[in-house]
């Protein structure tokens, strides 16, 4: 059995800065598996995805690196155009193609600790996937993809139809101060946390940009710092990477607060370069103890 199960679409993404436009993979299930190679962690982790035979060199490349990847045939693969000005905290998106939804019957036989979805848009993984993954072991959903919905190329917010029923079988959820806020309507951060787990979600992971994040369980609100990045290169990827940092310390015990330290570093490292996180463990930790919070 794996320690953590990642599932999500990989993607193709066209970035544009006002430096550079680039073309690589990418979504949650790319940057997982990058991500978690470098960490040293291939042998507890495995990814499950679902993209076009036109794009079967990225799974392909990604098992050279010694990480156990299943692709579910899709007709087509996301592609993604992200475009950021010089504030990288904010980004406008067009969706330019749509893979097919994951299904509980090509999801039957995976087996972890811990399934992270990486929803990217809203009809990624229907209601009966959460409902059906919640028996099998702990279950992280990043609530990006559930608040976005593309009409033609455009991505619009919209709220989660389901979040009530859908957030009682979420264990450990993230959300950024937007999508908190779609969600219960507060525009407070603890009160959304706090309304977050009323609804049934047991760690709350609510980031906050260059301001940090807030992660609310037990019942108590714990405070991460942003740590000041040396360059800001590319900020696409880094709620995923906070995420697997987060999902990594916590499998092996960590506390609350100590596991967002260490996603929080992470983040940092990736925000400094293009593409996933290529640092290391020992990197991460020692931004958290050169920084004394």
């Amino acid at each position: 059995m794996k320690d953590i199960c990642c599932i999500g679409h990989i993607t193709l993404d066209k970035i544009i800065t006002p430096r550079q436009t680039t073309y690589l993979p990418g979504g949650t299930a790319y940057y997982f598996a990058h991500g978690l190679r470098h960490l040293n962690d291939t042998e507890g982790f495995q990814l499950i995805t679902s993209l076009a035979p036109s794009e079967q060199q990225a799974v392909d490349d990604l098992r050279k690196e010694g990480i156990d990847v299943e692709n579910i045939p899709s007709r087509k693969t996301v592609y993604f155009e992200n475009r950021y000005g010089e504030n990288q905290d904010n980004r406008t998106q067009r969706v330019l193609a749509k893979a097919d939804p994951f299904s509980v019957e090509k999801l039957k036989h995976a087996e972890a600790r811990c399934y992270h979805l990486g929803s990217l848009l809203a009809d990624d993984f229907p209601l009966e996937v959460l409902r059906y993954l919640s028996q099998k072991g702990t279950l992280s959903v990043d609530a990006q993809g559930y608040l976005r919905e593309v009409r033609g190329e455009a991505v619009y917010a919209i709220d989660w139809k389901e979040k009530k029923e859908a957030l009682r079988y979420i264990d450990i959820l993230k959300v950024n101060e937007h999508e908190a806020e779609v969600l219960t309507g507060e525009t407070d951060e603890q009160a959304a946390c706090a309304r977050l787990a009323e609804w049934g979600v047991k760690e709350v992971l609510l980031t906050l940009g260059s301001g940090g994040s807030l992660i609310y369980a037990g019942g108590q609100h714990y405070r991460i710092p942003a740590y000041p990045p040396r360059e800001v290169v590319d900020a696409t990827g880094c709620g995923d990477t906070y995420m697997l940092g987060y999902l990594y310390q916590r499998m092996k015990g960590a506390s609350y607060a100590e596991a967002g330290r260490f996603a929080a570093a992470l983040s940092t490292l990736k925000l400094e370069h293009s593409g996933p996180f290529a640092g290391t463990e020992e990197e991460a930790w020692a931004i958290v103890r050169n920084s004394g919070r």
